[in-house]
Order: C-alpha cells, then sequence, then structure tokens
C-alpha cells in the first residue's frame, strides 16, 4: 500500500486502483499507462516537479495530461516566476518519496504547491499515479484537487 493510497483512505475519499504491467524502464511512464488501461490520454495525468526560478529547494508540482507537454513558460508564471525547468530526477525523488514513473500527486513526503491542468476538470474521473510504477488511481478531479491542496490552470500545450 502507498502512502497515496493510506492517505486517500484515511480521508474517506473514493478512488479505483487500476494496475497494469510496465514495459521495461521507459521515460513514456503516463502513455504507457493510457495506452494499458485503455484511457483517453487526456483523462491520464503526469506529475510532473518543477523547479521555478532556480529554487531547488522549494520545488513545486505540476499536473498534466499525458497526452500533452507541460509548457514550462504557463508554469512559471502560474507559480509567479519567470523561469521553469524540469526538476532532477534524482530531487524529484528525494522530495516526493516516490520513484520517477511512479510520482503520484498525492501523499508526498514534502508538503508543495500543486497545480492541475484545467482540463482535468472536464472529466468526471482521471487518472494519477498511486506512487509505483504500474499503479494508477482513478479519481474524481475534485477530490484530487481537494486532498493535494491544489490551485487549477492551464499549464499545457
Amino acid at each position: 500500500m502507498t502512502p497515496a493510497i493510506k492517505l486517500l483512505q484515511k480521508n474517506n475519499i473514493e478512488f479505483t486502483a487500476r494496475e497494469y504491467s510496465v514495459a521495461g524502464d521507459s521515460s513514456g511512464y503516463g502513455m504507457q499507462a493510457a495506452n494499458a488501461l485503455k484511457q483517453n490520454p487526456e483523462q491520464v495525468f503526469k506529475t510532473l516537479l518543477v523547479v521555478i526560478d532556480g529554487n531547488e529547494r522549494k520545488p513545486v508540482v505540476a499536473v498534466a495530461p499525458v497526452a500533452s507537454q507541460l509548457d514550462l513558460k504557463k508554469t512559471a508564471s502560474v507559480f509567479g516566476g519567470r523561469k521553469a525547468k524540469m526538476a532532477e530526477p534524482a530531487l524529484a525523488e528525494r522530495v516526493t518519496g516516490y520513484l520517477v514513473g511512479g510520482i503520484s500527486p498525492i501523499g508526498q513526503k514534502q508538503t508543495l504547491r500543486v497545480c492541475i491542468d484545467k482540463t482535468a476538470e472536464q472529466f468526471d474521473t482521471v487518472f494519477v499515479s498511486g506512487g509505483k510504477r504500474g499503479l494508477q488511481l482513478e479519481i474524481d478531479p475534485a477530490d484530487l484537487i481537494d486532498i493535494t491542496h491544489a490551485f487549477v490552470a492551464d499549464v499545457s500545450k
């Protein structure tokens, strides 16, 4: 049981855990999840750690559809910065407590600011990593926003 699942259960939030086989060590984890679960890639979201204005001590979390790219300019702006870059994998793993390819926006080791792409609100449920490779959680986007204390903005392209 992952920290994400424990946190959802503790808060009595409904979700469905969906497991699938991970094919090798790939960088396309999100798209692999969408394909394995036969889901619309617009409905499956990836969790990305981002460094704003070079401040590696306070990375932020952007949650965006796997079918899109994260727009770093938009992301910097919504977090009040000028420039954004993807966090190094080691930093992402250290601050979240999860391995790359299985980073969940839920139940991270450190409390980070979270932005979820506005497209999540068009679905009844969305899929996010459950905290390990090969595990996705299907959850109401409103519950995802609440449990992560996220704000919603346009961060994808």
